[in-house]
């Protein structure tokens, strides 16, 4: 049924959601009229994907109204969304891998009798799906799992237009689609805006906006700072919107003022030398870090930081380029993380709770897992003591709050969990440390502690690559910032270069 393209669809007025004392949204409205594609933008930690999830029924305990059709709307769930004919397609897959492409197709939607699933029937309308976006030659009964990333993100987009909603909210769907899979979404989406559909879109890449979408909604730091139809807004009013600056060159915002003092660590004897790195979604990349020397990266998301840092440290597999370690000849592409940790790379990864501890597990055990071997056993027997001082004076080091170090970490806070990760590198002592996000989720006072062990490691001569999507704690704790943007590392900053309109726009090139 065609909707009247004059209505609005959905409403919002004055949301805003607050984790602990940090606000997220911030009286945020809202209009989306039926037919319309409207845009959501704003730098890392805007708050698109908070206030999107929240219309979808997956974040609880905001405050503000909503309305669908006129209607009061309150999600709690999900399925509460989903029955209004509300969708959203996430950055993170939501799809089963073990099930089959036809039952993640129509997960909630199998057809049945009597609890029987119809598998010709499920079959055959999953045929008439994956032919809609001309993936035939994908087998409806083959494994999610199977197939690779660019599919998986396509079967999760065509489950979404496979379930005839009103609202379709599209998370960065362009992330990881090659150009042709690109051309079949706009496709379906003018097919589906023509019968009176809308979307929420929300992306980095502004030519797709500026091709797709009517109209565009700005948010920065939780507000919404300008809601305007496309056609008003040029790439640069788009930037300066979203950053907050009129230029780079009128008003330069260093959080820390330039000084000689910011340099003074570093050693012009290289650490680490990146060569024509390419890896899934990183593409060409090279630098250098020198010894003592706080190498940032900054990019929006999706934009392949954690790929690269993955790649170094061989949690990913490089599929060409080289690493070298110190002044070396010797190439080191590693092809495992323990390859990395031997020659003296530690990494502490973006996502504590399922790559960085072991969260069952006692502090003292964390701790010593990356130097178990080297520094605390000896002739194949523990040495208990040693490794229980050696626990404790790290702890007391980082000033971590703990009942005892046979304490599971689970039962730590998030900042004090960090703090964990944090020393188990620190008691391995390694010379090249790569930080992916190293204060997500922990308070002011962690973080402080944070930003002052890498001046510490930086006066001691260790190297550093640390990704943030926080411009300010990259402005605050680097010597240089390089910028990547779609896989490739496109700018380098110096100290005296930076500022976040330039930031910004180099991630958005």
């Amino acid at each position: 049924m065609v909707q009247n393209m004059s209505e609005t669809l959905l409403q919002l007025s004055g949301i805003s959601k607050c984790y602990g004392q940090v606000t997220v949204l911030d009286q945020a409205d809202l209009s989306i009229q039926a037919g319309q594609v409207h845009a959501l933008l704003g730098a890392n930690g805007a708050g698109k994907s908070t206030l999107s999830r929240i219309i979808a029924g997956l974040v609880p305990g905001w405050t503000g109204t909503m309305s669908v059709q006129g209607e009061d709307y309150s999600p709690s769930s999900k399925r509460d969304a989903e029955q209004v004919g509300i969708a959203i397609v996430q950055q993170e897959f939501s799809l089963v891998p073990r099930l089959s492409v036809a039952e993640n197709l129509f997960l909630n939607n199998l057809p049945a009798i009597c609890g029987v699933i119809r598998r010709g029937l499920l079959l055959e309308r999953a045929r008439e799906l994956l032919q809609r976006f001309q993936m035939e030659q994908i087998d409806p009964t083959a494994q999610v799992g199977s197939l690779g990333i660019g599919q998986q993100q396509m079967l999760e987009i065509a489950a979404a237009f496979g379930r005839n909603c009103k609202l379709l909210i599209l998370d960065e769907p362009t992330a990881a689609l090659s150009s042709r899979e690109t051309e079949l979404l706009f496709e379906q989406i003018a097919k589906l805006k023509a019968l009176g559909t809308s979307f929420i879109y929300i992306s980095h890449r502004l030519e797709e906006v500026q091709r797709i979408c009517d109209c565009v909604t700005i948010l920065r730091d939780g507000k919404v700072v300008r809601t305007a139809k496309i056609s008003e807004l040029s790439t640069p009013d788009i930037i300066r919107e979203m950053s907050g600056q009129e230029s780079a060159k009128s008003k330069p915002t260093l959080s820390v003022p330039p000084s000689e003092s910011s340099q003074r660590n570093v050693i012009p004897e290289v650490a680490l030398k990146v060569d024509r790195l390419c890896c899934r979604s990183v593409k060409d990349i090279s630098f250098e870090v020198h010894r003592g020397e706080r190498f940032g990266i900054a990019g929006l998301v999706g934009s392949g930081r954690t790929r690269l840092l993955r790649a170094i440290f061989g949690a990913d597999k490089a599929e060409s380029g080289n690493i070298f370690i110190g002044p070396s000849e010797r190439t080191d592409r590693f092809t495992h993380p323990s390859q990395a940790v031997a020659r003296g790379i530690a990494m502490i990864t973006e996502d504590r709770k399922q790559t960085g501890l072991l969260l069952n597990q006692s502090i003292e055990m964390n701790i010593s897992l990356a130097s178990l071997c080297e520094r605390f056993s000896q002739f194949g027997f523990l040495r208990s003591r040693k490794l229980t001082e050696s626990t404790r004076t790290v702890c007391e080091k980082m000033e971590t709050k703990f009942n005892s170090l046979s304490q599971a970490v689970g039962t730590l806070s998030g900042g004090n969990q960090q703090k964990v990760v944090l020393a188990k590198w620190l008691t391995r002592d390694a010379t090249i440390y790569l930080f992916d996000e190293p204060t997500r989720g922990i308070d002011v006072a962690a973080r402080k502690m944070v930003h002052d062990l890498l001046a510490e490691l930086a006066s001691a001569g260790k190297s550093m690559v640390i990704v943030s999507s926080e411009l300010d704690e990259l402005f605050e704790t680097c010597d240089r910032i390089g910028v990547m943007s779609r896989g490739r590392l496109v700018r380098m900053f110096r100290r005296d270069e930076w500022s976040r309109h330039a930031i910004l726009e180099a991630s958005l090139a």
